[in-house]
């Protein structure tokens, strides 16, 4: 038996636990306090559903799970590999949002403001920062196809992440119809723009000339390739630039978006336009945003719209948007950082034959601390060490007296 936990998991100590709860539960307090209703999906979905999804590169990172019993028997008789797996665990939370307004929207308000703070799984290959199984906490908006409700996305996300005490940051916005339009002023056809984003999605990574050897090696126009590749050249690129290639008309909903975002966050966290900003999950159909932490150097938020999904459930466009914080990301920093992790002091309390006595007086001690009861041991300075280490600041007994460990 293997005591060391699957590779891309991980085990969490008690104060590493504890700190996940309280970063949970500012978030979704934030998320309640601002309208939004949690719901509760399962982790494994259908195939299909996961298949078509539109979920970019994620779809080569899906865990599937094998048919059972005489089914899984008649699928290997057959030599369809396609047909072992009926199922799948998800691998973000957007998919199993739609798909659950699908099934339910008769009993939900419209439009609808979902929380969801779950467990999803990417069969990646694990690394620091990157794992098989992780947490996200996403906000969404279904039902309403205004500006407005991207605008209240990234204030009550910008809250959120402001509660955590992240630091500095910055909303960077985009809108894909926005830059699908620049693209097509460059000479690149509507078919060619998803897979001319993918590559402008890895900018980032490969620079301007990795996208252009990319594109040319997808044989797209040279002419095209040149053009974009003189605007990454030149970037950041303001809005107003960008509005002189596509139009006024093109860019007025994100021009809406990013002013009223600034205006409310009134210089407590940055808002900007950024071109190169892509996405790469292919169900967004406008509006991207990320959020960069400043101290922590990446990425720590994103979301978009996107709304042709549900529709591929109920034949029926439905306008939806949302944003997701990186919650795994924020985590490490802050336990790297050793973030207090109790709102209140925890203690123990122990008993020798007088357990009932104790528990009375643990209770009295809860007004004031956390209180753990133990029976008293043997090698009790060894126990104190380990509690100490642990988190707890202090002890007593059945007298109530808290003696405090030193600093």
């Amino acid at each position: 038996m293997k005591t060391k936990s699957v590779k891309g998991t991980r085990d969490y100590l008690p104060q590493e636990a504890e700190l996940r709860d309280r970063m949970q539960k500012k978030i979704v307090d934030i998320y309640r306090q601002n309208g939004f209703s949690r719901i509760m999906t399962p982790a494994v979905e259908d195939i299909e559903n996961l298949d078509k999804s539109d979920g970019g590169d994620n779809l080569n990172l899906i865990f599937k799970i094998m048919k059972r019993g005489d089914k899984l028997q008649k699928a290997l008789e057959n030599g369809k590999e396609n047909e072992l797996c009926d199922m799948g665990l998800r691998y973000d939370l957007t998919l199993p949002l739609t798909r659950y307004f699908a099934a339910n929207r008769q009993n939900l308000p419209y439009p609808f403001k979902a929380i969801q703070t779950d467990k999803v799984y990417r069969a990646e290959n694990p690394q620091k920062g990157r794992l098989r199984e992780f947490m996200q906490c996403d906000i969404d908006v279904i039902g309403d196809p205004e500006p407005e409700c991207e605008i209240e996305l990234i204030a009550v996300t910008a809250k959120a992440l402001r509660a955590l005490d992240i630091g500095s940051f910055t909303v960077r916005v985009n809108d894909r119809t926005v830059l699908n339009a620049m693209l097509s002023a460059f000479g690149f056809a509507n078919e060619e723009l998803p897979s001319v984003c993918i590559s402008f999605d890895k900018f980032d990574k490969i620079g301007v000339d990795g996208v252009s050897n990319e594109l040319t090696e997808k044989g797209y126009d040279k002419s095209a390739i040149e053009k974009l590749s003189d605007v990454l050249s030149k970037l950041p690129l303001t809005l107003d630039k960008v509005t002189e290639i596509v139009g006024e008309e093109t860019t007025a909903r994100l021009s809406k978006i990013i002013n009223a975002s600034r205006e409310i966050a009134n210089g407590n966290y940055g808002v900007e336009f950024d071109i190169s900003l892509v996405r790469g999950q292919g169900y967004y159909t406008g509006t991207v945003f990320e959020v960069r932490s400043e101290n922590f150097g990446s990425s720590v938020a994103g979301g978009g719209r996107y709304d042709n999904l549900i529709g591929k459930f109920i034949g029926e466009n439905i306008p939806a948007c949302g944003f997701s914080i990186g919650f795994e990301r924020i985590f490490s920093i802050l336990i790297e950082q050793k973030r207090a992790v109790s709102s209140k002091n925890k203690i123990a309390i122990f008993y020798e034959d007088n357990f009932s006595d104790v528990y009375a007086k643990a209770e009295e001690l809860r007004k004031e601390y956390d209180v753990a009861i133990f029976k008293k041991p043997k090698k009790q300075g060894a126990f104190l060490n380990r509690l100490q280490t642990s988190g707890f600041v202090g002890f007593a007994y059945a007298d109530g007296n808290v003696k405090l460990f030193e600093k």
